[in-house]
């Protein structure tokens, strides 16, 4: 499985800038310009993260947090294990608790500060990407957890098919899985559709092996 394509323009995207009011320099905000990004600085208030991460666009969108700054409404409860939007962390003071803020955040990649120009690509690009890469594992994974809740269903499938048809398990599997073909479904959701359409038809007791 190849993995999701590398993104090396970022024109279009917009970078929400979650930092100090010193810490948005003209050297950061004029290099994010210049490689074609719109910047909308969000500054914290009340203790609070002034930013509603369900209204940002996933496609678009690009955080970019001071990890020097104390921000306890972005802790890490309130975002998922992997944020929606790419996060890149601005690092001045490398203590510990602040990189592990970072990281709770869900923070992919770093810039150091004082901000050089020549250094804002090379963030970008690691951050945004490193992102691309594991939301495309998590959506892997859940596709594979998906399909292991649906194999019940198959397994009672299968045990209707055999006992409708006086069929072995491993007939009624390849009829199931040509039905499922020819219905243009997953073996999963085509026999959780078969098995919910007629939930009254029972199965024999016998248990079987579920070809792989």
């Amino acid at each position: 499985m190849t993995g999701p394509r590398l993104i090396q323009n970022f024109s279009g995207m917009q970078a929400h800038l979650i930092v100090a009011p010193t810490t948005v320099s003209d050297t950061l905000v004029a290099t994010l310009m210049k490689l074609g990004l719109t910047v909308a600085s969000n500054l914290p208030a009340d203790d609070a993260c002034p930013v509603a991460w369900a209204a940002l666009e996933p496609e678009r969108a690009l955080m970019i947090v001071d990890g020097d700054l104390p921000l306890p409404g972005t802790a890490a409860s309130t975002v998922p294990d992997l944020p929606p939007v790419p996060v890149l962390g601005l690092v001045g003071v490398e203590a510990p608790s602040r990189l592990k803020g970072l990281l709770q955040l869900g923070a992919t990649g770093l810039l150091r500060k004082p901000i050089h120009g020549a250094s804002v690509y090379a963030a970008l690009y690691l951050t945004i990407n490193e992102h691309q890469r594991r939301r495309a594992l998590e959506e892997q994974l859940a596709r594979h957890e998906e399909r292991r809740r649906g194999r019940r269903h198959v397994v009672k499938a299968i045990l209707r098919v055999m006992q409708e048809r006086g069929l072995d398990d491993d007939a009624a599997f390849e009829f199931l899985r040509r039905d499922s073909m020819r219905a243009r479904l997953p073996l999963e959701h085509y026999c959780e559709a078969l098995v919910r359409a007629r939930p009254d038809v029972p199965a024999p007791a016998r248990r079987i092996a579920l070809p792989e």
